[in-house]
């Protein structure tokens, strides 16, 4: 799994961010049984900023924790036949990984809503990227059942790394 460092801020998680998401990365790609090597991108943001790709993205005025950008258009989490190994913008044509997305973090929200639920830095910033990598595997959650899954898959996730509350 590669983890395309794009930082422009950092956040304190007690190790290097780098080494945490791609070790999230791994475990997600892992337990979704991804059989490609894949990559994703992470941008680590302001509250002015992540507001500014709300109104530009999505027409949301507002500051929200995450963003995911998905460059592959699952009709359903991890359907792995819409992928076409011959096209090639699919593909990082440096590494040869699968290309799930981007990912854009709010670096003030993490630290405030570590605050607001009562648990570690780590903990918020793992739950989110987490979070963010299912939604570049299509997972969703407008509906209940969607909303059910998802939530299910993050616990599964968070405690197989040892990530809790």
């Amino acid at each position: 799994m590669v983890y395309d460092n794009l930082l422009d801020y950092e956040i304190d998680v007690g190790e290097p961010v780098e080494v945490l998401t791609k070790r999230l990365l791994e475990t997600v790609c892992d337990e979704l049984k991804c059989e490609y090597e894949s990559e994703c991108s992470l941008i680590i943001t302001t509250k002015e900023d992540i507001k500014e790709l709300n109104n530009e993205h999505r027409n949301v005025d507002a500051v929200t924790d995450v963003l995911s950008f998905p460059a592959i258009d699952f009709t359903k989490p991890c359907d792995y036949d819409i992928i076409d190994e011959n096209d090639y913008s699919m593909f990082n044509p440096e590494t040869g990984h699968l290309m799930l997305g981007d990912i854009v973090i709010c670096a003030d929200k993490v630290y405030s809503q570590a605050e607001e639920y009562g648990h570690s830095v780590k903990r918020e910033f793992s739950f989110l990227i987490v979070h963010s990598i299912l939604h570049l595997f299509g997972f969703d959650h407008m509906e209940d059942e969607e909303r059910l899954l998802m939530e299910l898959k993050q616990r599964e996730i968070l405690d197989l790394l040892k990530i809790t509350r």
